[in-house]
């Protein structure tokens, strides 16, 4: 997505929107007083959820983050930068276990509880 400060785009009840993105299918919290709160998937029509083995999403994680330090990562103006400076060894560490200890935890607490609310589950496999 691009956010362009001050610009906007209307979108005129298209015939297909798709949503992507890892917390679209999440409920929100309900509010203490028990009044009925609207969340974004109350609105969809039909929710696809794509998954994979655990496994496969960590090898994935891992070797994206190596990709962006070869690339996106050199660029000093990036917040990642300085994992771009590490050796092999240090940052496939880093990666790890910021996948340990941020990544793996997102996807068991907050995303694959919210597989059961999709319409369709695709698989997805090593390739």
């Amino acid at each position: 997505y691009d956010v362009v400060p001050g610009e906007f785009q209307t979108i005129d009840r298209p015939d297909i929107l798709i949503f992507e993105g890892i917390n679209v299918l999440q409920p929100g919290k309900l509010p203490k007083d028990g009044k009925i709160v609207p969340f974004l998937s109350d609105f969809f029509d039909f929710a696809i959820y794509i998954d994979a083995e655990e496994e496969l999403i960590h090898q994935w994680y891992i070797a994206r983050f190596m990709r962006l330090r070869e690339t996106a990562f050199r660029d000093p103006d990036s917040f990642f930068h300085r994992y771009s400076q590490l050796s092999q060894a240090a940052a496939r560490a880093i990666a790890e276990g910021l996948w340990a200890n941020i990544n793996l935890k997102n996807l068991r607490e907050n995303i694959l509880p919210t597989r059961a609310r999709a319409d369709l589950i695709l698989r997805k496999g090593a390739n």
